[in-house]
Protein backbone atom coordinates (compact mmCIF):
# COMPACT_ATOMS: atom_id res chain seq x y z
CA UNK A 1 0.00 0.00 0.00
CA UNK A 2 1.53 3.62 -0.86
CA UNK A 3 -0.35 6.12 1.47
CA UNK A 4 0.42 9.76 -0.59
CA UNK A 5 -2.49 11.77 1.22
CA UNK A 6 0.00 13.23 3.56
CA UNK A 7 3.65 13.02 5.19
CA UNK A 8 1.59 12.92 8.54
CA UNK A 9 1.01 9.41 7.81
CA UNK A 10 4.37 7.88 9.03
CA UNK A 11 4.65 5.09 11.07
CA UNK A 12 7.59 5.56 13.52
CA UNK A 13 10.78 3.22 12.99
CA UNK A 14 12.37 1.08 15.11
CA UNK A 15 14.86 2.76 16.21
CA UNK A 16 12.65 5.85 17.16
CA UNK A 17 10.57 3.36 19.09
CA UNK A 18 13.84 2.23 21.09
CA UNK A 19 14.16 5.99 21.83
CA UNK A 20 10.98 6.36 22.80
CA UNK A 21 10.95 3.65 25.33
CA UNK A 22 14.14 3.90 27.02
CA UNK A 23 13.28 8.05 27.22
CA UNK A 24 13.99 9.35 30.57
CA UNK A 25 10.74 11.08 32.14
CA UNK A 26 9.46 13.67 34.11
CA UNK A 27 6.52 16.54 34.33
CA UNK A 28 7.18 19.03 31.39
CA UNK A 29 4.33 21.03 32.96
CA UNK A 30 6.82 21.51 35.76
CA UNK A 31 9.67 22.45 33.66
CA UNK A 32 11.42 19.12 34.73
CA UNK A 33 11.15 16.21 31.73
CA UNK A 34 14.62 15.80 31.30
CA UNK A 35 14.00 14.44 27.43
CA UNK A 36 11.93 16.92 26.55
CA UNK A 37 14.48 20.16 28.02
CA UNK A 38 17.13 18.18 25.56
CA UNK A 39 14.86 18.35 22.83
CA UNK A 40 13.96 22.07 23.18
CA UNK A 41 17.73 23.06 23.44
CA UNK A 42 19.15 21.09 20.60
CA UNK A 43 16.14 22.82 18.27
CA UNK A 44 17.10 26.07 19.35
CA UNK A 45 20.77 25.36 19.30
CA UNK A 46 20.16 24.06 15.68
CA UNK A 47 18.15 26.95 14.34
CA UNK A 48 19.94 30.07 16.11
CA UNK A 49 17.04 30.88 18.63
CA UNK A 50 17.06 31.30 22.32
CA UNK A 51 14.36 28.88 23.23
CA UNK A 52 12.09 26.30 22.41
CA UNK A 53 8.66 24.88 22.98
CA UNK A 54 7.31 21.10 22.75
CA UNK A 55 3.33 21.22 21.85
CA UNK A 56 1.14 19.16 20.33
CA UNK A 57 0.23 20.20 17.01
CA UNK A 58 1.94 22.37 14.22
CA UNK A 59 -1.72 24.36 14.85
CA UNK A 60 -1.09 24.73 18.23
CA UNK A 61 2.55 26.07 17.71
CA UNK A 62 1.02 28.69 15.19
CA UNK A 63 -1.59 29.82 17.42
CA UNK A 64 0.40 30.01 20.55
CA UNK A 65 2.70 31.90 18.21
CA UNK A 66 0.21 34.22 16.99
CA UNK A 67 -1.46 34.97 20.46
CA UNK A 68 1.89 35.52 22.08
CA UNK A 69 2.89 38.32 19.41
CA UNK A 70 -0.66 39.89 19.66
CA UNK A 71 -2.87 41.09 21.41
CA UNK A 72 -6.77 41.43 20.87
CA UNK A 73 -7.73 43.40 18.49
CA UNK A 74 -3.96 43.15 16.91
CA UNK A 75 -4.35 41.96 13.03
CA UNK A 76 -2.00 39.56 11.44
CA UNK A 77 -0.71 39.82 7.52
CA UNK A 78 -0.65 35.91 6.47
CA UNK A 79 -1.33 34.24 2.67
CA UNK A 80 -4.77 33.43 1.35
CA UNK A 81 -3.66 29.94 1.31
CA UNK A 82 -1.59 30.08 4.66
CA UNK A 83 -1.92 26.82 6.75
CA UNK A 84 -2.54 29.88 9.59
CA UNK A 85 -5.38 31.50 7.81
CA UNK A 86 -7.27 28.43 5.64
CA UNK A 87 -6.23 25.50 7.46
CA UNK A 88 -6.54 26.06 11.28
CA UNK A 89 -10.30 26.64 11.63
CA UNK A 90 -9.86 30.01 12.01
CA UNK A 91 -8.38 30.30 15.39
CA UNK A 92 -6.09 33.46 15.28
CA UNK A 93 -9.84 35.05 15.18
CA UNK A 94 -11.92 32.98 17.23
CA UNK A 95 -9.67 31.90 19.90
CA UNK A 96 -6.93 34.77 19.73
CA UNK A 97 -9.61 37.98 19.00
CA UNK A 98 -6.64 38.81 15.52
CA UNK A 99 -7.85 39.83 12.93
CA UNK A 100 -6.31 38.15 9.82
CA UNK A 101 -5.48 40.58 6.85
CA UNK A 102 -5.15 37.59 4.10
CA UNK A 103 -2.89 38.55 1.02
CA UNK A 104 -3.02 36.72 -2.24
CA UNK A 105 -0.01 34.60 -3.15
CA UNK A 106 2.00 34.96 -6.31
CA UNK A 107 2.97 32.17 -8.63
CA UNK A 108 5.80 30.71 -6.74
CA UNK A 109 4.65 31.25 -3.40
CA UNK A 110 5.65 34.37 -2.14
CA UNK A 111 3.67 37.28 -0.81
CA UNK A 112 4.50 40.51 -2.67
CA UNK A 113 7.08 42.70 -0.41
CA UNK A 114 5.08 45.82 -2.20
CA UNK A 115 1.18 44.11 -1.09
CA UNK A 116 2.99 43.04 2.22
CA UNK A 117 3.77 47.06 2.80
CA UNK A 118 0.61 47.84 1.65
CA UNK A 119 -1.49 45.78 3.97
CA UNK A 120 0.45 47.33 6.91
CA UNK A 121 -2.71 49.65 8.65
CA UNK A 122 -1.31 53.33 9.91
CA UNK A 123 -1.78 54.45 13.40
CA UNK A 124 -5.48 55.11 13.52
CA UNK A 125 -8.06 53.84 15.93
CA UNK A 126 -10.47 53.10 13.06
CA UNK A 127 -7.99 50.17 12.25
CA UNK A 128 -6.84 47.43 13.64
CA UNK A 129 -3.17 47.31 14.85
CA UNK A 130 -0.58 45.25 12.13
CA UNK A 131 1.65 43.84 14.81
CA UNK A 132 2.96 40.50 12.76
CA UNK A 133 3.78 39.32 9.37
CA UNK A 134 3.12 35.27 8.90
CA UNK A 135 5.44 33.37 6.55
CA UNK A 136 5.08 29.95 5.30
CA UNK A 137 7.92 27.92 3.61
CA UNK A 138 7.80 25.42 2.29
CA UNK A 139 4.09 26.29 1.04
CA UNK A 140 2.36 23.61 -1.16
CA UNK A 141 5.60 22.02 -1.91
CA UNK A 142 7.28 25.17 -2.86
CA UNK A 143 10.01 26.71 -1.43
CA UNK A 144 10.28 30.37 -0.60
CA UNK A 145 13.81 31.35 -1.65
CA UNK A 146 16.19 32.61 0.91
CA UNK A 147 16.88 36.09 -0.06
CA UNK A 148 13.09 36.81 0.14
CA UNK A 149 13.34 35.40 3.26
CA UNK A 150 15.78 37.62 4.17
CA UNK A 151 13.56 40.75 2.66
CA UNK A 152 10.58 40.11 4.32
CA UNK A 153 12.04 40.15 7.73
CA UNK A 154 14.04 42.89 6.97
CA UNK A 155 10.40 44.62 6.11
CA UNK A 156 9.15 43.52 9.08
CA UNK A 157 11.91 45.20 11.20
CA UNK A 158 11.96 48.56 9.24
CA UNK A 159 7.97 48.60 9.89
CA UNK A 160 8.22 47.97 13.57
CA UNK A 161 6.43 44.32 13.27
CA UNK A 162 7.47 40.97 14.57
CA UNK A 163 7.60 38.08 11.79
CA UNK A 164 6.96 34.40 12.28
CA UNK A 165 7.29 31.47 10.26
CA UNK A 166 4.93 28.67 9.82
CA UNK A 167 7.99 26.10 9.15
CA UNK A 168 5.87 22.73 9.71
CA UNK A 169 8.24 21.84 6.09
CA UNK A 170 10.87 24.00 7.01
CA UNK A 171 13.49 20.93 6.92
CA UNK A 172 11.63 20.43 3.38
CA UNK A 173 12.60 24.06 2.07
CA UNK A 174 16.25 23.24 3.89
CA UNK A 175 16.99 20.32 2.14
CA UNK A 176 16.06 21.61 -1.37
CA UNK A 177 18.06 25.16 -1.32
CA UNK A 178 20.92 24.14 0.95
CA UNK A 179 22.57 22.72 -2.18
CA UNK A 180 22.79 26.17 -4.18
CA UNK A 181 24.48 27.75 -1.05
CA UNK A 182 27.30 25.00 -0.56
CA UNK A 183 26.42 24.40 3.27
CA UNK A 184 24.26 21.37 5.16
CA UNK A 185 20.13 21.19 5.50
CA UNK A 186 20.42 22.22 8.85
CA UNK A 187 23.00 25.19 8.52
CA UNK A 188 20.03 26.15 5.53
CA UNK A 189 17.43 25.72 7.90
CA UNK A 190 18.97 28.27 10.44
CA UNK A 191 19.77 30.92 7.70
CA UNK A 192 15.99 30.57 6.77
CA UNK A 193 14.76 31.67 9.98
CA UNK A 194 17.75 34.18 10.87
CA UNK A 195 15.54 37.64 11.79
CA UNK A 196 12.63 36.10 12.11
CA UNK A 197 11.08 36.60 15.90
CA UNK A 198 9.63 33.06 15.66
CA UNK A 199 8.85 29.80 13.54
CA UNK A 200 6.88 26.45 14.16
CA UNK A 201 8.55 23.25 13.22
CA UNK A 202 6.40 20.06 12.82
CA UNK A 203 7.90 17.12 13.76
CA UNK A 204 4.77 14.72 12.96
CA UNK A 205 5.08 15.68 9.19
CA UNK A 206 8.39 14.89 6.97
CA UNK A 207 10.44 13.77 10.38
CA UNK A 208 8.03 10.80 11.14
CA UNK A 209 7.50 11.34 14.29
CA UNK A 210 4.05 10.50 15.93
CA UNK A 211 3.35 13.56 17.44
CA UNK A 212 4.83 17.19 18.09
CA UNK A 213 5.97 20.13 16.88
CA UNK A 214 8.26 22.91 18.55
CA UNK A 215 8.03 26.67 18.78
CA UNK A 216 11.50 28.67 18.96
CA UNK A 217 11.80 31.89 19.71
CA UNK A 218 13.20 34.44 22.44
CA UNK A 219 13.55 33.40 26.21
CA UNK A 220 11.18 36.32 26.61
CA UNK A 221 9.06 35.36 23.98
CA UNK A 222 8.47 31.44 24.90
CA UNK A 223 7.57 32.66 28.76
CA UNK A 224 5.03 34.14 27.41
CA UNK A 225 3.99 30.95 24.53
CA UNK A 226 4.23 28.76 27.90
CA UNK A 227 1.09 30.70 29.37
CA UNK A 228 -0.37 30.41 25.91
CA UNK A 229 0.24 26.76 25.51
CA UNK A 230 -1.48 26.11 29.56
CA UNK A 231 -4.23 28.32 28.18
CA UNK A 232 -4.88 26.44 25.08
CA UNK A 233 -4.71 22.90 26.82
CA UNK A 234 -1.27 22.15 25.51
CA UNK A 235 0.36 21.58 28.78
CA UNK A 236 1.02 17.80 28.65
CA UNK A 237 3.03 15.82 31.70
CA UNK A 238 5.87 13.35 30.74
CA UNK A 239 6.10 14.22 27.04
CA UNK A 240 9.71 13.03 27.24
CA UNK A 241 8.46 9.40 25.48
CA UNK A 242 7.18 11.70 22.22
CA UNK A 243 9.99 14.47 22.56
CA UNK A 244 12.75 11.69 22.46
CA UNK A 245 11.65 10.74 18.96
CA UNK A 246 11.59 14.30 18.07
CA UNK A 247 15.19 13.94 19.28
CA UNK A 248 15.85 11.29 16.77
CA UNK A 249 14.35 12.64 13.96
CA UNK A 250 15.97 15.97 14.24
CA UNK A 251 19.06 13.96 14.51
CA UNK A 252 18.92 11.25 11.55
CA UNK A 253 15.54 12.04 9.64
CA UNK A 254 16.74 15.87 8.09
CA UNK A 255 19.31 14.36 5.08
CA UNK A 256 17.43 11.49 3.86
CA UNK A 257 14.29 14.29 3.34
CA UNK A 258 16.66 14.76 0.00
CA UNK A 259 15.42 11.07 -0.75
CA UNK A 260 11.40 11.99 -0.79
CA UNK A 261 11.97 14.70 -2.79
CA UNK A 262 13.60 11.97 -5.56
CA UNK A 263 11.17 10.18 -5.53
CA UNK A 264 8.31 12.83 -5.60
CA UNK A 265 9.90 13.96 -9.16
CA UNK A 266 10.22 10.63 -10.02
CA UNK A 267 6.42 10.10 -9.57
CA UNK A 268 6.04 13.50 -11.18
CA UNK A 269 8.20 12.73 -14.01
CA UNK A 270 6.66 8.92 -14.77
CA UNK A 271 3.32 10.16 -14.52
CA UNK A 272 4.19 13.63 -17.76
CA UNK A 273 5.79 10.13 -19.56
CA UNK A 274 2.29 8.73 -18.94
CA UNK A 275 0.00 11.11 -19.64
CA UNK A 276 2.53 11.98 -23.47
CA UNK A 277 2.23 7.93 -24.61
CA UNK A 278 -1.15 6.51 -23.34
CA UNK A 279 -4.15 8.05 -25.37
CA UNK A 280 -6.27 7.79 -22.14
CA UNK A 281 -4.48 10.14 -20.13
CA UNK A 282 -3.29 12.67 -22.90
CA UNK A 283 -4.59 16.08 -22.32
CA UNK A 284 -6.59 15.06 -19.37
CA UNK A 285 -3.58 14.49 -16.72
CA UNK A 286 -0.78 17.08 -16.11
CA UNK A 287 1.73 16.99 -13.59
CA UNK A 288 2.65 20.24 -11.99
CA UNK A 289 6.32 21.04 -11.31
CA UNK A 290 8.26 20.05 -8.21
CA UNK A 291 10.53 21.61 -5.71
CA UNK A 292 10.28 19.04 -2.33
CA UNK A 293 8.11 16.26 -1.40
CA UNK A 294 4.55 17.57 -2.68
CA UNK A 295 3.16 16.48 -5.96
CA UNK A 296 -0.38 18.10 -7.68
CA UNK A 297 -1.75 16.61 -10.42
CA UNK A 298 -4.85 18.22 -12.53
CA UNK A 299 -6.92 15.83 -14.07
CA UNK A 300 -10.31 15.78 -15.65
CA UNK A 301 -13.17 14.85 -13.74
CA UNK A 302 -14.67 12.07 -15.52
CA UNK A 303 -11.12 10.65 -15.85
CA UNK A 304 -10.50 11.62 -11.82
CA UNK A 305 -13.85 9.78 -11.27
CA UNK A 306 -12.65 6.27 -12.66
CA UNK A 307 -9.39 6.45 -11.39
CA UNK A 308 -9.66 7.41 -7.93
CA UNK A 309 -11.53 4.61 -7.05
CA UNK A 310 -9.15 2.22 -9.08
CA UNK A 311 -6.16 3.07 -7.40
CA UNK A 312 -7.51 2.60 -4.01
CA UNK A 313 -8.67 -0.42 -4.70
CA UNK A 314 -4.53 -0.88 -4.94
CA UNK A 315 -4.20 0.24 -1.47
CA UNK A 316 -2.88 3.88 -3.24
CA UNK A 317 -4.46 6.42 -1.47
CA UNK A 318 -4.39 9.95 -2.62
CA UNK A 319 -6.52 13.71 -1.15
CA UNK A 320 -7.52 16.17 -3.62
CA UNK A 321 -10.29 18.72 -4.49
CA UNK A 322 -12.29 20.21 -7.64
CA UNK A 323 -11.74 23.47 -9.01
CA UNK A 324 -12.48 25.82 -11.20
CA UNK A 325 -10.10 25.98 -14.17
CA UNK A 326 -9.99 28.34 -17.21
CA UNK A 327 -11.42 25.14 -19.29
CA UNK A 328 -13.83 23.78 -16.86
CA UNK A 329 -14.08 21.61 -13.61
CA UNK A 330 -10.72 20.07 -12.45
CA UNK A 331 -9.83 17.28 -10.11
CA UNK A 332 -6.24 18.45 -7.90
CA UNK A 333 -5.05 15.42 -6.76
CA UNK A 334 -2.17 15.95 -4.25
CA UNK A 335 0.75 13.29 -3.28
CA UNK A 336 2.88 13.35 -0.68
CA UNK A 337 6.12 11.46 -0.99
CA UNK A 338 7.31 10.52 2.62
CA UNK A 339 10.05 7.94 4.67
CA UNK A 340 6.97 5.32 4.22
CA UNK A 341 7.07 5.52 0.44
CA UNK A 342 10.02 3.87 -1.04
CA UNK A 343 11.15 3.98 -4.44
CA UNK A 344 9.69 0.87 -5.21
CA UNK A 345 6.08 2.17 -4.25
CA UNK A 346 6.69 4.90 -6.86
CA UNK A 347 7.29 2.06 -9.75
CA UNK A 348 4.32 0.12 -8.46
CA UNK A 349 2.18 3.39 -8.27
CA UNK A 350 3.21 4.25 -12.04
CA UNK A 351 2.47 0.55 -13.17
CA UNK A 352 -0.96 0.83 -11.49
CA UNK A 353 -1.85 4.23 -13.40
CA UNK A 354 -0.13 2.87 -16.83
CA UNK A 355 -2.76 -0.61 -16.64
CA UNK A 356 -5.77 1.42 -15.42
CA UNK A 357 -4.89 3.52 -18.70
CA UNK A 358 -4.66 0.44 -20.96
CA UNK A 359 -7.86 -0.96 -19.35
CA UNK A 360 -9.77 2.53 -20.39
CA UNK A 361 -8.94 2.19 -24.15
Amino acid sequence: MADFRSDTVTQPSGAMKERMLSAALGDDVFNDDPTTLELQRYAADMLGFEAALFAPSGTQTNLIAMMSHCQRGDEAIVGQQWHTYKWEGGGMAVLGSIQPQPLELQSDGTLALSDIATAIKPDDPHFARTRLVVIENSVGGKVLPLQYMRDVAALAKDKGLACHIDGARLMNAAVAVAPEHGITPQQMARELCDGYDSVSLCLSKGLGCPVGSLLLGSNDFIARAKRVRKMLGGGMRQTGILAAAGLYALENNINRLADDHANCRRLADGLTTLATQLPALQGQLTALPVQTNILFTDIELPLAEQLLPYLAERGIKLTGSNYQSANGHIKRLRWVCHLDISSADIEQTLQAVAEFAHRTL
